[in-house]
């Protein structure tokens, strides 16, 4: 990281960031180019080891991807506030962000419920009740962080 002075090391602030976010972007290798994708997801963390659960429909182009490679990429952020100078050329934002990598795991029917309360604890407190036939048409799958980084830029 080229600017040290907004590198977030500690695990925990780096947890704190991801739990502000309400988008994550994954990117999968699609034959020599990115393949992107903005994503829902859900946080866990078990022993030091980050997981993130996303969902989606049964079949798609992300599903062939991950057949293929599951490595990923992914990216989120949050906290965007612009600063304009005085200046047309004069402008910063504030942000926070987290990048990393992983490989993608896709989660089994047995454990396909816990992994869906998991994503929806991300956006709301208490139970979510899951109609049986919707949770039978998606897929949910994991990224297993195998390496990630924070970064704040606060102009305060």
């Amino acid at each position: 990281m080229r600017r040290k002075d907004r590198e977030v090391t500690d695990f925990e602030e780096i947890i704190a960031i991801i739990k502000k976010c309400d988008v994550c972007r994954i990117a999968l290798n699609n034959g020599g180019y990115p393949y992107i994708l903005p994503l829902n997801f859900g946080l866990a963390v078990q022993g030091g080891r980050v997981e993130l659960y996303f969902h989606g429909a049964a079949e798609g182009t992300k599903y062939e991807l991950i057949q293929k490679d599951n490595r990923a990429g992914f990216e989120m952020d949050c906290g965007h506030v612009l600063h304009l100078g005085e200046n047309n050329c004069s402008c910063t934002m504030d942000y926070e962000s987290v990048v990393g990598y992983g490989h993608i795991e896709m989660i089994p029917e047995e454990e396909k419920y816990d992994a869906l309360r998991i994503l929806m604890q991300h956006y709301r407190e208490g139970d979510f009740p899951f109609q049986p036939a919707v949770v039978a048409k998606t897929k949910v799958f994991r990224l297993v962080v195998e390496q990630m980084t924070g970064k704040i830029r606060d102009k305060k």
